[in-house]
């Protein structure tokens, strides 16, 4: 049980990792450091870049170090595996119903922008570190996705503090990481064809999280050997299809998107009322 749950748990910070590139502050980190914002400083697009997959590798730790806590809190608990799986099994179902958004119910999820300010006061290893910490970190901008705290939650349900650790600092690296897709962009034009292509497959990208949080809640439901868990998966299903038929007649069924870049060759300002647009750091 433990090893399915530690499975999960690697396979869920990925793809965590990975949809929260699309989320507001992913999308503003590829639009403000990049190799036209840089060279237009007078930095090195490398180095920033560079200081900011350290940054968010940190982030990723700083988390697992809070996650490793809460995984040797629970070891002292002194749980059953059949305990642990049922737990991690819950919180797995709970991330695809609220996900999936069938029946109009979701996870709060945190909304908060760093200092853009930053840009202008703090030289470039500064503002690339700190920003790219606190993307790493994974709590401290938007939240998008249940499948963050699904990774915290099984970081602890796993009672490993080194496991924890290590998970959710690759987390911070794969969120670190991301800021390179912009590295072959070399005018503002290709930037906003960039921003497009990469906003058009959000819907996508929300679906394959739905897909592999629904094959970790199964995966942990085929080793747990609970009537419990059969209990809770169906509880969760039927919950699910209702929504599902109800949401569907209403017409309320959507896919997630994302806030596409705008269209012209204007820089536009953020302000307090606005979404991230592409030249902001909504984050």
């Amino acid at each position: 049980m433990t090893l399915c749950i530690t499975s999960v748990f690697i396979v869920v910070s990925i793809v965590a990792a990975a949809r929260s590139t699309w989320s507001p502050c992913g999308l503003s980190m590829l639009s403000t450091i990049t190799p036209v914002s840089e060279r237009a400083k007078g930095n090195s697009y490398r180095m920033t870049s560079a200081w900011f997959v350290v940054g968010a590798t940190v982030g990723g730790a700083c988390l697992g170090a809070a996650m490793a806590i809460f995984a040797i809190a629970a070891r002292s608990l002194h749980p059953s595996a059949a305990t642990l799986g049922l737990l991690a099994l819950g919180v797995t179902l709970v991330a695809v119903v609220s996900d999936a958004g069938v029946i109009g119910i979701r996870l709060p999820y945190h909304r908060r922008q760093v200092n853009e300010r930053w840009l202008d006061q703090y030289r470039a290893w500064v503002y690339g570190a700190g920003f790219g910490w606190q993307i790493g970190c994974g709590v401290a901008t938007y939240i998008t996705s249940a499948a963050v705290y699904v990774m915290i939650a099984l970081g602890t349900v796993t009672a490993s503090p080194w496991t924890a650790l290590l998970v959710a600092s690759g987390f911070g690296l794969l969120r670190g990481l991301a800021v390179l897709l912009t590295h072959r962009v070399r005018n503002p034009a290709e930037l906003r064809a960039f921003h497009r292509r990469f906003a058009a497959s959000a819907p996508t990208v929300g679906r394959v999280v739905v897909v592999t949080e629904l094959a970790g809640a199964l995966a942990l439901l085929a080793t747990a050997h609970s009537w419990a868990a059969v209990a809770l998966a169906v509880i969760a299903a039927l919950v699910t299809a209702i929504g599902f038929v109800i949401a569907r007649e209403r017409g309320h069924l959507a896919a997630p998107t994302c806030p596409l870049p705008p269209t012209d060759d204007r820089a536009k300002q953020p302000t307090a009322r606005q979404g991230p647009p592409v030249s902001t750091t909504a984050i």
